[in-house]
């Protein structure tokens, strides 16, 4: 008997993207610049300095991948990776037009995950579109401006319901499919009118209404990690005077969504550093730079690999690994993939003629020392043979046998 598939909110794609998004001018330019190590962005002091969204693909950070290019003594190794968009800023009243609200919103339904930049540092050369620095106000403003457009949206989505539904046969499927689907946005409406994203409706989501919400796209039906954006002194401490009352907004009214802390000064110095100088060097600069003492110090390193790895997290993502003498290379997929489908993110010719997968485990390669004797791992049973109804599991080394003689 098989089991039944876990069904995830959000589009079933292995390419899941994510948008920075935020008010105008509280650092998502320079952030984005920060975590695509480019000049991409436009990080200037003034609302709006960002109208179309720039697009970059982020690799995502693997000591995995390292380890086992080590171990299969791989020429290369080729990274996963994360496509990000920088959004154009909101400002109040985007949902009604204010700013750039249409642009913004529209940005916003084209991407699957959401990087909240909300500003947590006062910087009198720096100004805040609101006047004043308030993570907490900033935080209800961007969510009431998406909850305002999504209650819109669901309008006349229910409008459309009504009078199609008038024209059809109430005896018919077409209708009582309808019918569930109008049951749905009321339900939906009631939640946004408290002030609530579609995304903490509910934790399990039937196939049904999965493939309601996909159809429609909904703003707040996206996860969402809040990046507190702080001085590069209290990065370096951890320390800031809004992480408390910011974690108490989100415990009220977006339960679920996490806060990370993090610096566009400290990354922007961080990257040019990386490739130039020691630890101990940065940390002296640290130091002399933003007089942080020795017993403050609490981190510093970037904070940029724990944000790609938590919206990865977020959209449900995994990583398998093919390796071999010419090539390790992470590829990603969605959790609950089959082997069949993983094969088909590698080439369509693989899952097509798929016959089986060889499947080793991470975890029983990570202690282990080059050269890797896959003869010993096969008579200690930790390669195991998988069939089309293996599900993918996050670390998976695998090699795919199809016919023809094909593997990869």
């Amino acid at each position: 008997m098989s089991i039944a598939r876990k069904v995830l909110l959000g589009r079933p794609s292995n390419n899941l993207t994510s948008g920075i998004v935020g008010l105008a001018n509280v650092g998502k330019s320079t952030f984005f610049q920060a975590i695509t190590n480019s000049k991409l962005g436009n990080p200037a002091n003034y609302p709006f300095a960002t109208i179309k969204p720039e697009e970059a693909k982020v690799q995502i950070p693997s000591r995995r991948l390292a380890h086992l290019k080590r171990l299969y003594q791989s020429e290369k190794c080729v990274p996963a990776s994360l496509t990000m968009y920088d959004i154009a800023g909101l400002v109040r009243g985007a949902s009604s037009g204010e700013g750039l609200g249409s642009t913004f919103l529209n940005d916003i339904r084209h991407v699957d995950g959401i990087y909240q930049v909300v500003r947590g540092f006062r910087k009198e050369d720096i100004t805040h579109i609101e006047g004043s620095v308030d993570p907490v106000r900033d935080l209800s403003v961007v969510q009431d401006e998406l909850i305002l457009k999504d209650v819109e949206f669901l309008e006349n989505i229910k409008e459309r319901l009504q009078r199609k539904m008038g024209r059809t046969a109430k005896t018919s499927a077409e209708y009582r499919e309808m019918t569930s689907e109008l049951e749905l946005m009321e339900t939906l409406e009631e939640h946004l009118y408290e002030g609530r994203k579609i995304v903490h409706f509910k934790e399990d989501w039937s196939p049904e209404e999965v493939a309601i919400l996909n159809k429609h796209n909904f703003l707040t039906a996206k996860p969402s990690l809040t990046l507190l954006n702080v001085s590069a002194q209290d990065y370096i401490s951890q320390r800031n005077e809004f992480v408390g009352p910011v974690k108490q907004w989100l415990d009220a009214y977006s339960p679920g969504d996490d806060i990370i802390l993090f610096s566009a000064e400290f990354e922007t110095v961080y990257n040019e550093f990386k490739d130039k100088a020691e630890v101990e060097d940065f940390e002296q600069y640290c130091k002399d730079t933003w007089g942080v003492p020795n017993d403050q110090m609490v981190l510093v390193e970037s904070a940029l690999p724990a944000i790609l790895l938590k919206m990865r997290e977020l959209l449900h993502l995994i990583s398998f690994f093919t390796c071999g003498p010419l090539e390790s290379r992470q590829w990603t997929v969605r959790e609950g993939t089959t082997a069949p489908e993983a094969a088909g993110v590698i080439h369509t010719d693989l899952q097509n003629t798929f016959i089986n997968a060889s499947v080793t485990k991470y975890t029983d390669l990570a202690a282990l020392e080059p050269p890797l004797h896959e003869s010993v791992l096969k008579a200690q049973g930790k390669i195991k043979r998988a069939g089309k109804l293996y599900e993918i599991e996050d670390g998976d080394i695998v090699l795919f046998k199809a016919a023809g003689g094909k593997t990869r």
